[in-house]
């Protein structure tokens, strides 16, 4: 795929941008994560089509930021995430169930622990 080049750095798309007449649709789809300010994990807030990671960050923010409400984002190639099937939950997570120590009510955690 033919790419241009905006040469002004910090100005919107200084990233790859199509070439004329390139089907966006071919663009690999990407799966968006923000970590807001007050959170301390990143959150799926959705998915979009991006040429390449740059672009798909690029994009990410102006999406999915326009508030100021994120101070890190994550993008992840839809491709390579892979999940558990829902429909299989109970078979996938039984195991789990018999070791108690696992369960974060077994243990007395300190005071001073805040984000647990």
């Amino acid at each position: 795929m033919e790419h241009t080049q905006n040469n002004q750095p910090g100005t919107p798309g200084s990233g790859p941008t199509p070439a004329a007449g390139s089907d966006r649709s071919a663009w690999p789809l990407w799966e968006v994560f923000v970590r807001s300010k007050q959170g301390l994990d990143h959150k799926h807030v959705g998915s979009l089509h991006a040429v390449d990671a740059a672009m798909a960050i690029e994009n990410a923010r102006d999406v999915y930021t326009r508030r100021m409400e994120g101070v890190s984002i994550w993008v992840v190639e839809s491709k390579y995430v892979h999940a558990s099937n829902p429909d299989e939950a109970a078979s996938f997570y039984d195991p789990a169930n018999d070791k108690v120590y696992r369960h974060p009510t077994f243990y007395d955690l300190p005071d001073e622990l805040k984000h647990m």
